[in-house]
């Protein structure tokens, strides 16, 4: 029986007793406790971003480039992608690098990347390059940070292998029927992949030995208006070059991505102890944590060192935290990759 189902005379008496109003209070407050507690959720499942790909073809695209086809082992299709997405891979050694897809979108049946052999490098280029036809290898599904975006005009500047990004940007804008330009640069001719899949009226070629190291706000002037969207990818003296002569005025947007981290600007020394370990060590000014940290210990996961994976993402247990990255905003861990300590010490969970 509910409250305003018993009789008006019924619950004035009720509510002179001692008892009732002693029962009625009891039963309140065992209704506000069991409000208050935290419900009981089901187990959250994490979300398997990772496929099994197997190297369908090895291909030799330029002076140490090597092209990669990777497909589904079964056939399948492949998850969707976009002009600017990459791969994470994990190499046999157990190594994560970023590799950017160059192929064509609309081929669900396999991605393409292309990777430039680096024999002073920390050993991924060489791994790649020793892949055979058959090979299985581990990767992420497609993530874009680099994204292309629908505009009536581009220039595209490309730098050796900083072409891999580009290269279906390219073809997206001939197929919106943009007006768009490409200069690609390089040391030599001999050097560059993908010559053969570019429209020769809108690519211009600049290579060192014929042309000299290219000034990076002559390649601007090469916008075909001023409006027009700029997208810069190669090595990074030419994206600070690039950045440094861009005037950002008027509706021109530049957007770049990095094959290798941008260098510490207005660092400071700090510490960083390692809970777990027992152990303190020191970072430079012109160095980053992760760099200090892979020192001493090589197996630090890791991958873009540029703040953008989260590979390297570790809890924070104290310090204040100078973050250097959008991205990088949970109180609670820190991108060793990027972000530093304000002053003193950074006592990480590792």
């Amino acid at each position: 029986m509910t409250p305003s189902q018993i009789p008006p005379d019924l619950r004035g008496r009720r509510a002179r007793d001692p008892f009732w109003v002693a029962a009625s209070a009891l039963f309140n407050g065992i209704q506000r406790v069991r409000s208050l507690r935290t419900p009981v959720l089901p187990p959250v499942t994490p979300v398997d971003r990772t496929l099994t790909t197997v190297v369908r073809e090895v291909r030799q695209e330029a002076e140490d480039v090597v092209g990669l086809r990777l497909a589904a082992p079964d056939g399948r299709a492949l998850p969707a992608w976009q002009p600017g997405c990459h791969l994470d891979v994990r190499l046999p050694s157990g190594r994560r690098r970023q590799y950017s897809l160059c192929g064509d979108p609309a081929d669900r049946r396999t991605y393409r990347i292309a990777v430039r052999r680096l024999p002073h490098g920390a050993g991924g280029s060489l791994e790649a390059h020793a892949l055979a036809e058959g090979d299985l290898l581990t990767v992420s599904e497609p993530r874009n940070a680099f994204p292309f975006l629908p505009r009536d005009r581009y220039l595209f500047l490309a730098g050796g292998i900083g072409i891999t990004p580009l290269l279906p940007m390219v073809q997206a804008a001939r197929r919106l029927g943009a007006d768009w330009r490409l200069v690609y640069t390089g040391r030599t001719r001999a050097s560059l992949p993908f010559l053969d899949e570019l429209p020769a009226d809108r690519v211009e070629i600049r290579t060192d030995d014929d042309h000299g190291v290219p000034d990076c706000a002559e390649l601007l002037t090469r916008a075909p208006a001023a409006d027009a969207a700029i997208y810069c990818c190669g090595p990074a003296p030419m994206i600070d070059g690039v950045r440094a002569a861009f005037a950002p005025h008027g509706p021109a947007t530049l957007h770049f991505e990095r094959f290798a981290p941008a260098p510490v600007v207005d660092g400071r020394p700090f510490e960083i102890e390692l809970r777990r370990r027992g152990v303190t060590l020191r970072v430079p000014a012109d160095r980053t944590a992760l760099d200090v940290l892979t020192e001493y210990d090589p197996a630090v996961a890791h991958s873009c060192r540029q703040g953008f994976c989260g590979t390297c993402r570790v809890g924070l247990l104290a310090g204040d935290a100078d973050r250097r990255h959008p991205g990088d905003t949970d109180p609670d861990s820190l991108l060793v990759c990027v972000s530093r300590a304000s002053g003193g010490r950074l006592v990480l969970d590792m």
